[in-house]
This record gives C-alpha cells, sequence and structure tokens, in this order.
C-alpha cells in the first residue's frame, strides 16, 4: 500500500511528464481527499460511495466554496498550473465515486445525480464480495457482469465517466470493447506476484533441466569424448 510519503514524489514525477494523476484515497474522508488534491493530484477515486449524501461528502472535499468545503491549502498543486485559484481549481478537478456495494447500486441514480460527480469507478472485487459472490467472479458469474453493465450504462446516459479496476490486459481489452474509458490495466501488487511466479517458474525449470541432463548423461562417458 502507498502512503503519502510514496505519493508525493509520484505526483511530483508525474506533473514532470504532463500526465494526469488520480489518487484513490483511502476512504470517504474530507482530510484524506484535500490531502491528495493539495498534493497534485488533479482527481479522486473515492471507494464505497453508497448514498446520495455519501457521494455530496466526496463532492464537496472536492471543491472550494461555494460548490464546496474544500480548504484553501494547495501548496504543491498551486506549483504546478499557473494562475491557480477556487474558481479554476473547481472547474479542473475530476470526482470519481466507487459503487462497490448493494446499497451502491441500489442507490446508483441518486448518485449519479449529484452536481460534480464526474463518473464512476468500479471496483469489481468488493462489487462481487457485497453480493455474496467470490472475489474473482469477474470471470465467471453473469450477475457479477450484469452489475458491471447496469453502472456502466448509468453512466453512458448521463455523459459520464466510466472507469474499471481490470485485471490485467485481458480484461481491460473486455471492459474497454463494452464501452469504459477508464482503464486500471495493471497494478505493483499484481506485477510483483507475476515477477515472483515468473522466476519460481524459472528456478523450477532449471532444476528439471538439470534433472534431465543428469538423467540423460551417460554412466561411462567415451575418453574421446572428454577431450
Amino acid at each position: 500500500m502507498i502512503g503519502y510519503d510514496q505519493m508525493l514524489p509520484m505526483l511530483q514525477a508525474l506533473s514532470a511528464t504532463g500526465t494526469p494523476a488520480f489518487v484513490r484515497v483511502p476512504w470517504n474522508q474530507p482530510s484524506d481527499i484535500m490531502k491528495a488534491l493539495d498534493a497534485g493530484a488533479e482527481g479522486v477515486i473515492v471507494p464505497m460511495v453508497s448514498s446520495e449524501e455519501e457521494a455530496r461528502r466526496a463532492v464537496g472535499a472536492c471543491r472550494y466554496p461555494p460548490q464546496g468545503f474544500r480548504s484553501w491549502g494547495p501548496t504543491r498543486a498551486a506549483l504546478q498550473v499557473t494562475g491557480f485559484g477556487p474558481e479554476s481549481a473547481n472547474r479542473a478537478v475530476v470526482c470519481m465515486v466507487m459503487i462497490e456495494t448493494v446499497e451502491g447500486v441500489a442507490a446508483l441514480d441518486e448518485i449519479l445525480a449529484v452536481p460534480g460527480v464526474d463518473g464512476v469507478y468500479v471496483g469489481p472485487n468488493d462489487l462481487a464480495v457485497t453480493h455474496g459472490m467470490k472475489p474473482d467472479a469477474t470471470a465467471s458469474a453473469p450477475e457479477h457482469r450484469r452489475l458491471i453493465e447496469t453502472i456502466l450504462q448509468a453512466c453512458l446516459r448521463r455523459g459520464l465517466i466510466a472507469g474499471i479496476h481490470c485485471a490485467g490486459p485481458d480484461t481491460a481489452i473486455r471492459w474497454r470493447e463494452a464501452g469504459f474509458r477508464m482503464l486500471n490495466v495493471d497494478n505493483d501488487a499484481l506485477v510483483s506476484a507475476r515477477r515472483r511466479g515468473s522466476r519460481a517458474g524459472s528456478a523450477a525449470q532449471r532444476e528439471a533441466r538439470g534433472r534431465q541432463n543428469w538423467l540423460l548423461t551417460p554412466r561411462w562417458i567415451p575418453p574421446s569424448w572428454k577431450t
């Protein structure tokens, strides 16, 4: 998991490349949202938003008065943008809410109708767990896919950003074809896990080749072969 000390240099590096930076905050807490934006994030992804009230809290923390209640303190964010001010910041910031619960799906229309909600970022694993499915239901459960498509279509009808967390490139391609436009193709944990698996596989292959070579080596080697 990434804390503030790791997040800050990442945001600085991204700002040097002109790449938009979004931060998935730990929870729907105004202090977490404001801290990420003040550090230079151009948008936030807010988890477990399950009601209109919770959506309004997330939106309010993203914007300065009168549109919200974000406090003034963009020390680093202001260094990245010439003429940074409350009005320009309110226009530029992106607030993505995560629909991951039974209550969130039921209140989908009310959540998306909140002014300032710019889109939905689907968390497939929590969406599955909260609906009584296994976390890996994405690939196999029709009901899970139906829930995701319900969220997707609701976003498309309102012209909002539709995003989803993907387990890899294949999943990303499938959801891109379905209509999602913001896709997280991978994450550091999955990359590390695959790297460990690759290393373990390479070690096993080397060991297998060693055993194979030992089994195929004749017990008696003609003297002429040694020269």
